[in-house]
């Protein structure tokens, strides 16, 4: 039980770094 606990809180954090990385891209472009 404990790895699936552990995979879904990897998922959630790539998924949070992937929204910082697009937000970093459109200041950049601005």
């Amino acid at each position: 039980m404990t790895s699936v606990v552990k995979k879904r809180r990897k998922k959630i954090a790539r998924h949070k770094y992937r929204k910082r990385l697009k937000a970093m891209r459109h200041k950049r472009k601005k």
